[in-house]
């Protein structure tokens, strides 16, 4: 996307999307090359530098320096197919997705009988994370020392955001078998989610989550990527989790995932150039 296009226009297209260093180097000179690669999954595979962003449909907000990219690069891959989408759920593996721009096809039709590589990032959506975002920052403002957040969500006894997550892991289930199906020769790769906040404490009015919902929020993040590698476990796949990195959050001085208000032509609460840049060395080295 050329620099002209404000964040804020860009930001509003993909509104609904959703979540120890590794040298990438290293780990592409120890990788084996791969054929054709696929790229599926939502915003937190697809976004990287709004400056790099490229359309078909733009709303999907895919940038040139999202992780997919760097893997494909690493590996040397001979065909690279990008089909991941800001907002994207687990049905739009197999139905399309109405976007700024037009139409995403449904992702599972990029993959084909020879496809050597998948990597997947999806259930962000399924849960809700942009939903949750918005609900804690609103709650933040009355009472940012307590935790109203975390009341709201398990108010009744009823822990609604783990319930989520439970409903979400047999749709992960099917969209791994999916990819089996599709693309049988395939080394599949599931990753998870960045970071997003520090596990106590966090950054009170910059990123508005009130003190005791920044550990409950971490701890949802974590239960979700718990999921996410069970199901891969289960279905045959690689798991990544870059989750558990701690420094890298909204609140540090360092951040691969930008804050509501981005310090980079990035997309708010989503990974940044420097987050991505981690995954794919990650990425890398697992299948080295």
């Amino acid at each position: 996307m050329r620099r002209s296009l404000s964040l804020l226009a860009t930001a509003a297209a993909i509104a609904t999307a959703t979540v120890a260093t590794v040298a990438v180097s290293t780990s592409a000179s120890a990788a084996p090359a791969v054929g054709k690669y696929v790229a599926l999954g939502d915003s937190f595979a697809a976004v990287g530098s709004l400056e790099n962003v490229h359309g078909d449909p733009i709303g999907c907000a895919r940038a040139t320096d999202n992780y997919p990219s760097g893997v494909a690069a690493a590996l040397g891959a001979s065909t690279f197919v990008d089909a991941t989408c800001g907002g994207a759920r687990t049905v739009h593996m197999t139905q399309p997705q109405s976007v700024t721009g037009g139409d995403a096809a449904p992702q599972f039709d990029a993959l084909t009988a020879d496809t050597n590589l998948v990597t997947v990032s999806i259930s962000g959506n399924d849960i809700g994370f942009s939903d949750i975002a918005k609900t804690c920052a609103e709650k933040s403002f009355s009472n940012p020392f307590g935790s109203p957040c975390e009341d709201h969500f398990t108010e009744g006894g009823t822990d609604q955001l783990g319930e989520r997550i439970n409903a979400a892991a047999p749709a992960v289930d099917a969209v791994l078998d999916g990819i089996h199906e599709r693309a049988p020769q395939a080394t599949v790769v599931l990753v998870g989610y960045l970071r997003i906040l520090p596990p106590s404490g966090g950054c009170w009015p910059v990123v508005p989550f009130a003190r005791g919902d920044v550990p409950y929020f971490d701890g949802v993040q974590h239960r979700l990527n718990e999921m996410l590698g069970q199901q891969a476990g289960a279905n045959g796949a690689v798991f990544v989790n870059p989750g558990d990195v701690l420094g890298h959050d909204v609140c540090s001085d360092d951040k691969w995932v930008e804050g509501l208000i981005p310090e980079q032509l990035a997309v708010p609460l989503h990974p940044n150039a420097a987050g991505q840049a981690f995954v794919t060395g990650l990425v890398a080295e697992a299948l080295a």
